[in-house]
C-alpha cells in the first residue's frame, strides 16, 4: 500500500510541474497560444482551467503525504525476517582470546636502547 502511495505522489508531482509550467503569471502560457475566435475554451477558461487544476493537484499530493505518512511501514511491527536476524544477533559468541593491548610502561627485552657515548 505505501509503495502504490508512493507512485502516487510521484505521478502527481510530474503532473503538477507540467502544469506549473504551462501557466504564464502574466496571462500568457498556454492561454496565450489559443488566440482565435472559434475555440473550445477562451484564453481566460483555459488559465481558469490551469489554476483550478494546479490547486486541486496540491491538495491531493498534501493528502497524500499525509496518508503515506500514516502508513508507513514501523519498525516496532513483528516481521519475522527481523527477528530471525535479531536472533543471529543475539546469538553471537564472544571471542575466547583477549585483545587488550599490553601495558605501555614495560619495554621488550631486545629493544633497550644503549647509552650514548658520542661527545
Amino acid at each position: 500500500m505505501y509503495v502504490f502511495i508512493s507512485i502516487l505522489i510521484l505521478i502527481v508531482c510530474v503532473i503538477l510541474g507540467l502544469i506549473v509550467l504551462v501557466q504564464n503569471p502574466k496571462g500568457g502560457g498556454l492561454a496565450a497560444n489559443f488566440g482565435s475566435g472559434n475555440q473550445f475554451m477562451g484564453a481566460r477558461q483555459t488559465a481558469d482551467f490551469l489554476e483550478k487544476a494546479s490547486w486541486t493537484l496540491a491538495i491531493v499530493l498534501l493528502v497524500l503525504s499525509l496518508t503515506a505518512t500514516m502508513i508507513i511501514p514501523r519498525g516496532n511491527s513483528k516481521n519475522p525476517q527481523n527477528s530471525e536476524l535479531q536472533n543471529k544477533i543475539d546469538n553471537v559468541k564472544q571471542p575466547a582470546v583477549d585483545f587488550n593491548a599490553p601495558p605501555m610502561n614495560q619495554t621488550p627485552q631486545n629493544n633497550k636502547q644503549k647509552p650514548d657515548t658520542k661527545k
